[in-house]
């Protein structure tokens, strides 16, 4: 209550800050005149003249007002485009390091060029990301231009591209690409063999375009680069042979999975399938007739892991994912449909052998299974950022989680001109066919009308069955789907023409603003010529088409179901009523569509009942309407509930990866990293001699032989220590370990000696760079299986967070404990003859790599999603605890509590 008063009174954050952007945005407009005045050369030497200043220490927010009218200036003069004091606001609350929530249709392409243009002053690079290459492409070129003529330099990075041009893309003043390429392109700096291999040159400030979409609906979805693992795909065509023959669990009233009889449960909210106690009996009987299981083994035995695995991911594949839907299969290939946008993903493979089993199921050639050799979220790779912003028409209802996640605040940008669209009410009618068939009635209106609608729709499935419909009905249509990509751009510039109906997939992301009449633009690109009475006759026609969509009442958008997320719907209704144009919009739903059959079906059915509802007729009530928006914040809360366990697992692994890529950086920038390996020298023969000669221990208890033969096995080196101990009775453990070690050092200085210093200094950069790839590798493997394990801990009493972070970082001690040995084992024994056999070893590395792929995962697989769901929704209810050790911890250095008389880091505490 208090709150109310005082927003009433003094007016939200959200005006107060708003109030404070427009006494600059005052200034802004009071230098316009004097910009107005220079010419194109003098407006062209102000950004020569911010440069300097900006050395000079003039901060870029006393640069803004002076930046923003330069740019201002030059859209007038190389666009015809002036911007909006609107779109002056958006663009300082970028600059800020915040969001700006703009509508559809105010012009966020042309907001982003403001501090884009402002903070590359400092030489640093900005990155503007965006959801598709076209969109990347085309910004850049449009934009481009604005650049260019205030003499800033633009780059475009997308996937195809070579070494060469990346690192001219990167090198610009303002690169433009997609949020996929620049994580790549972030991953793939990090596998590099040199500096003069990396492509990006550090992540100053990034512009997120769409950033809800990107930050928060792909923030579960890892990207990773893998290489082939071994071949298993007779193993996929054997199983995907059994898994129809399984039978699923009956449902009950209200979508839950009956006790009743079955082989397997599906939980469609959490996207997981689960074997029954009847199942696994039933699948292990099938496997043993088949051969792939042995009498009298179980499942669960440790030799039978990678069967489970295979199991898991066929069941997945039969009983979770419809063609269509979540993918297509194209030129005998499976391709993976994003589920947000509605877009192919060619190239994208789904982990976890589950695009092999798609494959398996779909009888496509099976390809190889993958190995992650890096991979990061969009969560941490934009948290790298020194500066992190983004726009969007729909951040509001997400604006805690930008918060929480990314400390972002989120601030909401007051539209140019009046919105005017219409929201109707849902219609909710009990099944899908009598929806659809008040659709078709609707759009018969419509088309009797000549008024243009969109049609979206939330699977390529449900555009085509309505697009069947439409077919029927005899009312001609565009499709604008995955299946119709190519067709994108070319559908969308004419779906505000009289009487123009498109059926779309998620219309979000798609860039292009649907312009009343059609658009202009690309008719007179069309037309091609510089004839001014063919210029002005198709200006006529059009105005003549934009003032019949007028009065028709403008875009009328018809959503054919409710989406999981609000602001899908809301990025849909955004398409009309942009820029002040009239507009309507209508939610059509049923009993039977996923949302509500999931999360809603029991409380709106009741509803229904109550008010009499008879076959072919619909509900409208604010009722419905409201228990839908809550199955939906439900939907959401449990989203983001899981994408917070996500982030918290990964920034464990974030640490781990923060570590290994600075070592590689500063290996990869260091000359001379001799005294490193001397350090690493000493620690490594120490551990070695700790082994057979433990520390303060009798002679009695030395193991000579055993250390001899370690030394020559490890390092080459043949030492005679029995007969050293013999002849020289001063020795003892101090001095004899002194001795091996300067041994050790000698023949190392003779190989140095031999091949030259600059050689062997090169051959020591390589040889670790080598070492620690091909470990870090093997870590990533057994840090994803640690992860998809670790959920059940919870039936042990024990929390899988901490459990994992505890686990987790003993692994990578060892890891870090493994590279020392492995460097120095090989430094000791390679024998190099000349800088040739360096450059040998180099090359062939270089050929040893994988033929890289690029997987923008699928989430529940890549994050083990059934502990997710199962772990977020324990932590709803509990508070975090601290880890509490079980009995006192153990010194690496300290002796064994086994009694053995070794130190505790060369006994049970040893590194495998």
């Amino acid at each position: 209550m208090l709150n109310k008063v005082f927003g009433k009174v003094f007016g939200s954050r959200n005006d107060r800050q708003l109030k404070k952007l427009n006494v600059i945005v005052d200034k802004i407009n009071a230098l316009e005149s004097s910009f107005e005045a220079l010419s194109d050369g003098e407006l062209r030497q102000k950004t020569d003249e911010f440069r300097q200043r900006y050395r000079d220490g003039t901060t870029l927010d006393e640069l803004l007002p002076e930046a923003f009218a330069a740019v201002r200036e030059a859209g007038k003069r190389v666009l015809g485009m002036r911007h909006f004091d609107v779109q002056l606001i958006g663009g300082m609350v970028l600059h800020q390091g915040k969001i700006s929530e703009m509508r559809t249709g105010e012009g966020k392409t042309l907001v982003a060029t403001l501090p884009a243009y402002l903070n590359a002053l400092s030489g640093k690079g900005v990155h503007v990301v965006t959801v598709n290459d076209y969109l990347a492409r085309r910004d850049a070129e449009w934009m481009g231009k604005l650049y260019g003529f205030l003499g800033m330099t633009t780059g475009v990075t997308v996937s195809g591209l070579d070494h060469a041009e990346k690192k001219a893309a990167y090198a610009a003043d303002i690169t433009y690409g997609t949020n996929n390429e620049y994580g790549f392109d972030y991953l793939r700096d990090n596998m590099a063999f040199s500096i003069a291999d990396k492509v990006q040159r550090g992540l100053n400030y990034a512009i997120v375009d769409e950033v809800d979409s990107i930050l928060i609906d792909e923030a579960r979805t890892p990207l990773i680069i893998s290489g082939p693992a071994e071949d298993s795909s007779d193993r996929y065509q054997e199983i995907n042979k059994l898994i129809p023959k399984l039978k699923r669990q009956e449902v009950g009233p209200e979508g839950e999975e009956a006790e009743g009889p079955g082989d397997y449960s599906v939980d469609e909210k959490a996207k997981q399938v689960f074997f029954t106690e009847e199942g696994h009996q039933r699948i292990e009987e099938m496997l043993e007739a088949a051969g792939l299981l042995q009498s009298g083994e179980s499942l669960y035995d440790t030799a039978n892991i990678s069967l489970m695995h295979h199991l898991n991911a066929a069941l997945k594949a039969h009983a979770l994912f419809q063609k269509d839907v979540d993918y297509i299969v194209k030129n005998n290939e499976v391709v993976i449909v994003d589920e947000f946008t509605g877009r192919t993903m060619p190239g994208r493979r789904w982990s976890d052998g589950l695009h092999q089993a798609v494959e398996a199921k779909e009888g496509v050639p099976i390809q190889t299974e993958s190995q992650t050799l890096a991979s990061i979220t969009f969560q941490n790779y934009f948290r790298v950022y020194e500066k992190l912003s983004g726009m969007t028409g729909t951040a509001d209802t997400e604006a805690f989680e930008f918060q929480q996640i990314y400390g972002l605040e989120v601030l909401v940008i007051p539209t140019h001109r009046p919105m005017q669209r219409i929201d109707h009410g849902d219609l909710v009618y009990l099944t899908i066919n009598e929806k659809y068939n008040a659709i078709i009635e609707d759009l018969k209106d419509c088309n009797k009308r000549q008024q243009p609608v969109l049609v979206g729709t939330a699977s390529i499935e449900s555009s085509e069955l309505l697009s069947k419909a439409l077919t029927k009905a005899g009312i001609k249509h565009e499709v604008l789907n995955a299946k119709q990509h190519e067709r994108e751009a070319e559908i969308v510039a004419q779906a505000g023409r009289p009487g123009a109906l498109t059926i779309a997939t998620n219309m979000a992301g798609r860039g292009t603003d649907i312009v009343l009449g059609g658009n202009l633009e690309a008719e007179l690109a069309a037309l091609n010529s510089t004839d001014e009475v063919a210029i002005n006759r198709v200006k006529s026609e059009w105005q003549k088409r934009h003032d019949q969509v007028l009065e028709s009442g403008g875009l009328y958008i018809i959503s054919a179901e409710r989406h999981e997320s609000r602001r899908i719907d809301n990025q849909l209704r955004g398409r009309a009523g942009r820029q002040g144009d009239p507009g309507s919009s209508r939610f059509y739903l049923s009993l039977e569509d996923s949302l509500m059959r999931i999360f809603a079906s029991d409380r709106v059915s009741s509803m229904m009942q109550k008010l009499g509802m008879e076959d072919g007729e619909a509900i409208e009530h604010p009722w419905v309407s409201k228990a839908i928006e809550n199955a939906q914040r439900k939907v959401e809360g449990h989203n983001f509930d899981i994408r917070k366990q996500v982030l918290e697992f990964d920034d464990v692994a974030n640490d781990q990866r923060k570590v290994i890529y600075e070592q590689r950086n500063e290996l990869m920038e260091a000359d001379d990293i001799s005294d490193t390996i001397r350090e690493i020298r000493y620690d490594v023969v120490n551990e070695v001699i700790d082994t057979y000669i433990p520390p303060q221990s009798l002679e009695e208890q030395w193991d000579v032989p055993g250390l001899e033969e370690a030394l020559e096995n490890e390092f080459s080196q043949r030492m005679p220590i029995a007969e050293w101990l013999e002849q020289d009775d001063t020795l003892h453990e101090e001095t004899l370990r002194k001795r091996v070690l300067e041994e050790i050092e000698q023949a190392y200085a003779e190989k140095e000696t031999q091949v030259g210093t600059e050689v062997i200094r090169h051959f020591e950069k390589a040889a670790m760079l080598q070492v620690l790839d091909g470990l870090w590798k093997e870590h990533l493997a057994a840090m994803d299986y640690l992860r998809q394990s670790i959920g059940l801990r919870g039936y042990a009493q024990k929390n899988p967070k901490q459990e994992f972070k505890r686990e987790s970082f003993e692994m990578f001690t060892q890891l870090l404990d493994r590279i020392k040995l492995e460097v120095i084992r090989i430094l000791s024994r390679v024998q190099i003859r000349a800088e040739e056999d360096v450059e040998a070893i180099e090359a062939q590395r270089r050929s040893q790599m994988p033929p890289m792929q690029f997987q923008h995962a699928e989430a529940e697989a890549m994050a083990a999603g059934a502990e997710d769901q199962r772990l977020a929704q324990a932590e709803r209810n509990e508070p975090d605890e601290p880890f509490v050790r079980e009995g006192r911890k153990i010194g690496r250095n300290e002796p064994c509590p086994c009694g053995s008389g070794k130190k505790y880091k060369q006994c049970h505490g040893k590194v495998s």
